[in-house]
């Protein structure tokens, strides 16, 4: 048995696409959506996240404002930033790049956005609104894990999901999201008791603790629909000395000859995490506006 392979790439493109059209449609209403990129200091990584991020904005249409302060940006001169942008009718979503300076409190800035315009879905009302089954905007890399369960199996009632990993990014709001669909949910984690069997009973695996092909292809329940979203650089002898190579959470060719479908790692749940902070972009422009949410 070879798995079917989710491809987050073309998915992530296609749903791209359907933003630009939803995003065309409200120009004629004279609404141009509007996303706030802050980035504090100077980390390759995240500054060609945000590049990226900014980028695709505009490739639908939006308008994006980019914000690059210096690393010794104190804490209240992020407050104020967040203020301005909260009062800014033009801006519709906000984004603060984690991970910030340690001079910073991550917590006061996520809380200080507006939770209409909290694009991340960190604000504790839009996830509490969510662990209540209330509206609201949802953190980007679990929807898109969502989408792309949905793109695969798309009634997922009464299906056994278990979470590997309980962050409040991905773990913990993936977990509701399944819930919301009516699967049954377990949330595993380190120090969970036989992890391999709890992840063997899974109809549906997410994989997301951080640590290099941890879940083994035995580990995998036959027929399953897998979902890693661990990215993990590690050494690629093969490539050269010093060389790396980025893998997930998952033995992805062990499991692959087990599980029914499958994301890859590069190129599966990675593309979705932008795609849907569009997508959660234009649902905060329309919710701000009384505007109906168009069918994506």
């Amino acid at each position: 048995m070879s798995a079917n392979i989710i491809d987050g790439k073309a998915y992530a493109e296609g749903l791209r696409a359907r933003i630009a059209d939803a995003v065309r449609a409200l120009s004629g209403q004279d609404v141009t959506p509007g996303l706030a990129v802050v980035i504090v200091g100077e980390d390759p990584a995240s500054q060609l996240y945000v590049k990226n991020k900014a980028r695709q904005t505009v490739e639908v249409g939006m308008r994006s404002f980019e914000h690059k302060l210096p690393a010794s940006t104190s804490e209240a001169e992020l407050l104020d930033l967040v203020a301005r942008l909260n009062a800014d009718p033009a801006v519709d979503g906000i984004l603060v790049q984690l991970p910030l300076p340690r001079q910073i409190d991550a917590q006061k800035v996520i809380e200080a956005i507006d939770p209409a315009k909290d694009v991340d879905g960190f604000h504790p009302i839009n996830a509490g609104r969510l662990l209540t089954g209330v509206p609201g905007l949802v953190s980007c890399t679990p929807l898109g894990c969502l989408l792309l369960i949905q793109s695969v199996r798309r009634d997922l009632a009464g299906l056994d999901a278990v979470v590997v990993g309980r962050s409040n990014i991905v773990g913990k709001p993936m977990a509701q999201l399944l819930l919301a669909q009516s699967c049954t949910v377990t949330v595993a984690h380190s120090r969970t008791k036989d992890l391999e069997q709890v992840c063997r009973r899974a109809d549906i695996l997410v994989a997301a603790v951080g640590r290099p092909e941890m879940v083994r292809g035995d580990w995998v329940k036959p027929g399953a629909t897998v979902i890693d979203v661990g990215i993990n650089r590690v050494p690629n002898p093969a490539a050269g000395e010093g060389k790396t190579k980025v893998v997930g959470d998952v033995a992805y060719q062990e499991a692959s000859q087990v599980a029914a479908a499958i994301t890859p790692v590069p190129g599966g749940v990675g593309p979705m995490t932008i795609a849907c902070l569009l997508h959660n972009t234009l649902e905060a422009a329309c919710l701000r506006r009384g505007l109906p949410f168009p069918a994506l």
